[in-house]
């Protein structure tokens, strides 16, 4: 199965977890990532600790919990690629419906690209079975 297909199959929470160059970590929950012909990910982001810290240290983990009997999901070691702050690009990503003031008044936004690394099932060592791309 491939990640985009992984991802429009399956209601979840997501927690993005980051830490800044001196190691100090953070998680946060995320909106499922938007997948990319190429495999990568791209996660809308507010300029917040989770942004703070992907600017200084490139890695963080995805952990995607499925709503599911069980503990199902996958957990994506990731690596910062780029970003964008190109604001149509934003909006035609963007899932979530605010009114342009709401938007707005939340602060800018910003789209931060993945590559991901490494893809294990939520528990355990084994890898899902999912294509990146």
């Amino acid at each position: 199965m491939q990640l985009a297909e992984y991802f429009m199959k399956h209601k979840g929470v997501g927690v993005l977890s980051t830490a800044d160059r001196q190691g100090k970590v953070d998680a946060a929950i995320y909106a499922r990532p938007n997948v990319l012909d190429d495999g990568s990910l791209a996660f809308i982001m507010r300029d917040r600790l989770t942004h703070q810290n992907i600017t200084g240290n490139p890695y963080a983990v995805y952990l995607f919990i499925e709503n599911a009997a069980g503990y199902k999901g996958v957990r994506l070691y990731l690596k910062k690629i780029s970003e964008d702050d190109d604001a149509e690009l934003i909006r035609s990503m963007t899932r979530r419906c605010l009114t342009p003031e709401e938007d707005a008044a939340k602060g800018p936004k910003f789209i931060v690209y993945f590559k991901v690394e490494k893809a294990l099932k939520l528990i355990g060592t084994e890898s899902p079975e999912l294509n990146r791309a």
